[in-house]
Parts: C-alpha cells; sequence; structure tokens
C-alpha cells in the first residue's frame, strides 16, 4: 500500500530540523513525488521553491526551502499530545522483584546504591493530574487525536505549558489542547509555525485564564498576534522577540486593556513614532523591550502623547544623541528603569565615562539605570555634575540652555544655577568626583598571593584611570568597566578585587552589587584589578 502523503501545512521533523511542508506534487524534468518543504532553520533550505525559473512554493524567509521525497528515511510527522506527555512524564514500573541500583547526583557517577521501592516513587510522578508545569519543547507534539476530555482527566490542573519547537500546524489545534486545561496561565509557542485559526469560536473557549503567551521566533506579524489574542481577556504578557518585524499596527480592534508587559527583542523596529502609536491603545501597558532592534532616532512627542510605562529596555539600537534620550523622559513622564546600554551614544569617550550621570540627571522619574538602582545621593551628585557640564560645555545664552537641555531650568531652581564666572559648580564636582587606578590583568589575584607578587601583577597590567562618583553603586561600576573598555556587556562579566594598603587584596563581589563605592571603602587613587570572562 502507498504510504499517505501529507497535505501542504503539515510539520515535520527530519534529522533535527523542522519544517512545514508548502508543496507536494510533480516537479518538471523529475520523476515521482517531491515534497517542498520551507524549513524554520533558513540555514537548511536551498532556494526559496523557485527552481528552473519556476515557482512552486514560498517561503517568507529567502533560500528557507528545498524538495525532498515522501519516502526520505527519518521523516517524523509527529505525536499526539497526551502520548508525548506520557512519554516524557511516565516510566513504567520495573517490578517489585527487581534489584534497582542508582547513581548519586552529587557524585559524578562514584557512587552506586541499592534502592527500595522505585516504583512507589514511579507511580506518584505517573499521576499526571499533580502536574502544574508541562514541558513539551522539541517532543514533535503535532496534533490532539485522543477522545474529546481526555486532556482534561489527565492532567486538569496545568499551570503552565511549553510547546515550543513543536509540529503543531495550526492554532486551532492549540485551542484543541488549552481548551481542556482550564488553569493555564502560562502558555509558550516559540519557534513554531502556526497557521491563522479557523475556528473563532474555539478559540475564544480555549485561552479565558491566559495570562503568558510567549510567540518568540515564531515569524507571526503584529496583526496576526492580535488577531489571535482577541481570545485572551486576561492576557498581561506577550513576547513577540525574533519574529522579524519591521513595523507594528494601530488599526487592529479587539480588547488591549489587559496587557502589561510586550516584548519585542531582537526584532527589527525603526520608526519609534509609529512604535507608540501601536501602543498607545494597549491603555494598561508598564513594560516594554526593544532591545537589539533599529532604532534611530526619538523626537519629541507631540502635546498629551505619551505613554505610561514604568520600565523601558533599549539597549543595543542605534541611539547616538542626548536629544533622544531627553525625548524619552518626555514621552514616558512616569518612567522607573531603564536600559541604554550598547547605544552608539556612549561609544563616544566622554559619553563613556560619564553617561550614566548624564542620563540619569534628563530623567527625573528614574529609579534604575542598566539594571543598577539610583540612590538619592546619586541623583543629587549627577544632577550636580549635569549642571556643571552645561556650564563649562553648554551653550552659554539662558535660552539656548533651555532649548538645548530641557530640564536645565528644574535643574537650577533645585541646586542653584550655576555661574561661568565662579568655581563654585567645579569645587563641587571635584569634591565629589574620584580618580581610581584600574588594572587589567589576564588571570585573577590569588587569595594567599604576598604583596610582591600583587604589584608584579599590577606591573605587568594593562593601567587606565576612570573619574567616578562616589555614589555609584558597584553594578553600575562594571557596567562602566564595561563600556570603558569596549566590551559587550550581554556577554562579558568583570571580576575585581580592591587593594589594600598592605598591598592585599579583597574580592568586589557580584553579592554585594547593590552597595556604592564609598561604602565598601573605594576612595580616590584606590587600586582596583579586574579581569574579564564569557558569560
Amino acid at each position: 500500500m502507498a504510504a499517505v502523503l501529507p497535505t501542504e501545512g503539515t510539520r515535520l521533523s527530519l534529522a533535527g530540523n523542522t519544517g512545514t511542508v508548502r508543496f507536494v506534487g510533480k516537479v518538471d524534468n523529475t520523476s515521482g513525488t517531491w515534497l517542498g518543504v520551507e524549513w524554520d532553520d533558513p540555514k537548511r533550505g536551498k532556494h526559496d521553491g523557485v527552481k528552473d525559473g519556476k515557482r512552486y512554493f514560498t517561503c517568507r524567509i529567502h533560500n528557507a526551502g528545498s524538495f525532498i521525497r515522501p519516502t526520505t528515511a527519518g521523516i517524523c510527522y509527529g505525536i499526539s499530545f497526551l502520548k508525548a506527555l506520557n512519554s516524557k512524564y511516565v516510566e513504567l514500573p520495573h517490578g517489585s522483584e527487581s534489584q534497582e541500583k542508582v547513581l548519586l547526583g552529587s557524585s559524578n557517577g562514584a557512587i552506586e546504591v541499592e534502592a527500595v521501592d522505585l516504583d512507589k516513587i514511579r507511580g506518584k510522578f505517573a499521576n499526571l493530574g499533580r502536574l502544574r508545569e508541562v514541558s513539551l519543547d522539541s517532543e514533535n507534539v503535532s496534533c490532539y487525536d485522543e477522545p474529546p476530555g481526555t486532556i482534561l482527566t489527565t492532567c486538569p490542573n496545568v499551570r503552565g505549558l511549553d510547546l515550543s519547537t513543536s509540529l503543531i500546524p495550526s492554532w486551532d489545534t492549540v485551542a484543541l489542547i488549552s481548551a481542556e486545561l482550564p488553569a493555564l496561565q502560562r502558555l509558550s509557542l516559540n519557534r513554531n509555525r502556526l497557521q491563522s485559526p479557523r475556528d473563532p469560536q474555539g478559540m475564544m473557549l480555549a485561552f479565558s485564564s491566559l495570562v503568558e503567551l510567549r510567540l518568540n521566533g515564531t515569524l507571526m506579524t503584529w496583526k496576526e498576534m492580535q488577531r489571535v489574542t482577541v481570545a485572551m481577556p486576561v492576557l498581561r504578557i506577550v513576547e513577540m522577540g525574533y519574529n522579524l518585524i519591521e513595523e507594528l499596527s494601530s488599526g487592529d480592534p479587539g480588547p488591549r486593556s489587559t496587557v502589561e508587559t510586550i516584548n519585542l527583542d531582537s526584532n527589527d523596529c525603526h520608526d519609534w513614532v509609529h512604535i507608540c502609536d501601536s501602543l498607545l491603545p494597549y491603555t494598561s501597558l508598564e513594560r516594554i523591550v526593544l532591545t537589539s532592534n533599529k532604532i534611530a532616532n526619538i523626537p519629541p512627542p507631540e502635546i498629551s502623547r505619551t505613554l505610561g510605562v514604568k520600565h523601558l529596555s533599549l539597549s543595543f539600537n542605534l541611539l547616538e544623541s542626548w536629544s533622544d534620550i531627553d525625548a524619552i523622559s518626555a514621552w514616558c513622564p512616569a518612567l522607573n528603569t531603564l536600559t541604554l546600554i550598547g547605544n552608539p551614544l556612549f561609544n563616544d569617550p566622554v559619553n563613556a565615562r560619564n553617561g550614566r550621570q548624564l542620563a540619569i540627571a534628563r530623567i527625573p522619574s528614574l529609579l534604575a539605570l542598566d539594571a543598577a538602582n539610583i540612590s538619592a545621593e546619586e541623583r543629587k551628585d549627577s544632577e550636580i555634575f549635569y549642571l556643571s557640564h552645561i556650564a563649562f560645555h553648554g551653550p552659554k545664552s539662558e535660552e539656548e540652555r533651555i532649548l538645548t537641555h530641557p530640564r536645565y531650568p528644574d535643574l537650577c531652581q533645585k541646586h542653584g544655577r550655576p555661574d561661568d564666572r565662579d568655581t563654585q559648580y567645579q569645587d563641587k564636582l571635584s569634591l565629589r568626583l574620584m580618580d581610581l587606578n584600574m588594572y587589567h590583568c589576564v588571570s585573577p589575584p590569588l587569595s594567599n598571593a604576598d604583596p610582591q607578587t600583587i604589584n608584579s601583577l599590577i606591573e605587568n597590567a594593562q593601567h587606565i584611570t576612570l573619574r567616578v562618583l562616589p555614589t555609584m553603586t558597584l553594578r553600575a561600576f562594571r557596567l562602566k568597566v564595561c563600556k570603558t573598555m569596549k566590551y559587550s556587556a550581554s556577554r562579558t562579566a568583570i571580576s575585581m578585587w580592591l587593594q589594600m594598603q598592605d598591598s592585599s587584596c579583597v574580592p568586589l563581589d557580584s553579592d554585594r552589587d547593590s552597595q556604592d563605592l564609598a561604602w565598601l571603602g573605594v576612595e580616590s587613587g584606590s587600586n582596583i584589578i579586574f579581569t574579564k570572562y564569557d558569560k
């Protein structure tokens, strides 16, 4: 009997690569039947559905397609949800007569002991009704083909479900599974390729309790996301990272007032005003993640056109002007936390040294910058530094200062106007800033090293001097070192040691990151040894 051919839209897995069948049929100048497959990983493909000048199918990513025979060994079209669940979470009993030995996990396989009544433990874990969190990532789930109600009676208490990298073809299949998980609050569908739902009524019944939805790497568009989230009345968190999104949209109707967090990490969004226009209907929005996009400019908002967000991530974009930071404050007047690391703005040596202070001073509502808290003392120091910076480097006329530095009038009222003719602000700044001797060593200092060894280590190290505020936290200081040395903060970790008067070294460990430098005993002229390593 001939094998049943898959239909277009069927998902498959071959040698660890997942893809979607986009074509089934004959290919000119060849014999037999072929499957045209669009691979999730475009590196697996060879073309975009065109052979000898004729188009057989279309790929969403260029050159992500190839032809394979339906008889190719190793093709998997997936298994049912419950079969995958049982395969992963249920281990068959070994029998009461069997003697079993297990390796102690903490012994690295060196200690083997006899275990008693492991079948009782297996029986306890085999009770799928106890499951709260289920991960079937990469388990080739493709369907729900058991009698209706089977999932509900098997695992009714599941709160979190991960169906990432599956072979599920459409949202209708996801809805069939979710409809029988009444307690479901968290759903991960990362790296899937889901067709739009054909049963709107089924969607409306399936996600009544869903709070968090992850759609990273699915290539879903913004409009496609909005069409499915209409069926999720209490949704609060949406992740849409790595989806090649260039534009959003504000025209699609539907309830969106419950969404508090939108994550658009690693997309191609570039138009800040368009992004804000698209997000304005999300009236409960508090957190926006736009890390690793292509935002190069943030213009000031029009009157009464602001976002109520409290947390914003703009790391690793293309911002290169301080006017962009001023505009962020105007767009987001309630902003509490912000990440800016990795923008070209901080490539300039002056900004690399003083960027944190200048950013803090420009955004009055900010409580944390680049994951480091801002103390009241650091804010005061940063604002005085900013006024001093304006006095010595900014425009001379008051009118130009107000135009160039929107916070200038407020800061003058708060701290007093800097007078260009005297040195009071320069004196205040010099009293607060301290110079630290930084020594970049290839290897860390040993805890029992003698003073001569430590001094020799320093003599052969790369030396730089950093000017910092004593109120800067240790975490913020680590980020400053990364910026100055032009390390990638997302891929590099910094270890530091403070050299004492007797030349011994005290580690400045990460568990002290929330403490400021002065509290840790760092003072002007201190020697700090640091090493870097990959995270």
